[in-house]
This record gives structure tokens, sequence and C-alpha cells, in this order.
């Protein structure tokens, strides 16, 4: 039998968060395709978008334009909610990752830094990973799920963080918009 990362014995229930976030991985890359259709939708547009670029899982997909782009047309604080609960819902296809198994990156500088941080501030480190603009976030939700976070614990502060971060890119979105 296989072993994960933690030295047990990787079971049939190990693989169903780690097909998941590959399944979610795929779907995403393939809707990032068709991303800018979304957009007509409004702020429902904006959380789809923005839960289409977080459930990749490593590869960028940058959502943020979606925020920057209808942040004249749309009351930037709900936008920002929109665009940070999906991409907080996006982020949990890391943290599936991680929850199941995380060998492929456990050996990177930066996993190993993230997870140390998590372990030690918790929910804390991941509010602040999702505030700032972080193209590697999904090594801190791979890190969560690695430490068996509460997934709760890890959405809320994700939610948190990155609904911060999108009403300010949407007030940013404003602001640039005049000099355009």
């Amino acid at each position: 039998m296989a072993k994960n990362s933690g030295g047990s014995p990787f079971t049939a229930k190990d693989a169903l968060p780690l097909l998941t976030a590959i399944a979610i991985t795929l779907a995403a890359l393939y809707l990032s395709t068709k991303i800018g259709s979304f957009s007509s939708f409004g702020y429902a547009g904006v959380f789809l978008i923005s839960l289409i670029s977080s459930a990749t899982i490593i590869i960028p997909v940058p959502g943020f334009a979606a925020v920057l782009a209808l942040a004249s047309s749309l009351d930037p604080v709900l936008l920002g909610i929109a665009a940070g609960a999906g991409s907080a819902i996006g982020e949990l296809s890391g943290y599936l990752a991680g929850y199941s198994g995380h060998g492929a990156v456990e050996r990177t500088p930066a996993f190993k830094s993230h997870k140390k941080q998590i372990s030690k501030y918790g929910p804390a480190a991941i509010f602040l990973l999702a505030f700032i603009p972080n193209p590697i976030f999904d090594l801190a939700g791979i890190a969560a799920g690695a430490i068996k976070m509460e997934w709760w614990k890890f959405l809320l502060a994700t939610s948190a963080g990155k609904i911060l971060r999108f009403i300010l890119l949407a007030y940013f979105g404003i602001w640039a918009s005049g000099w355009l």
C-alpha cells in the first residue's frame, strides 16, 4: 500500500480529496477559457470568475482583472464581497490537496515557510496570506490542509482576507479608471 507524506498508509479515503482537487483544477482550466462571458452576469459573474481562477492549483488564472474591469460599474464593497467569497471557495481545492497528501510540494522552501507560519499562527496567517497579493497562496492552502486545520477556519480566514483585498482592489479600479 502506498504511503502519504506523513508515513501512514494511503487509503481510498485519502485519495478522495486529492481527486476532487484535481477535478476542480481541470474544470477551472477548461472554464478559464470562457471567463470573459461571465462578467456580463455582474456580481454572480465576478463570483464565478473568482471561484474559477482560484480553484486552479499552482497554475495561475488572473481573476482580479474582472474586479478591476467592473469596479466603475458595480458597488465596490459588494463587488469585493462577491469576488472574495468566490475566490475563497475556489481555494478549497488547494486545501483538499494538502489534506489528502502534499508530497509534491513539501520540500519547497515556500511550502515549508507557509506550513511553519500556519502551524504557529493558524487562521491569522491564512488571513494575512489571503490579503496580500500572493501568487503562491495555493501552498498556504495545501499547508493548511496538511496540518489538518479545520476547513471552516481555513475558509473563514481566507474569505476575510480575500474580501478585504478585493474591496480595496475595486476602489483602486475606480480610482485608476479616472486616469484612463
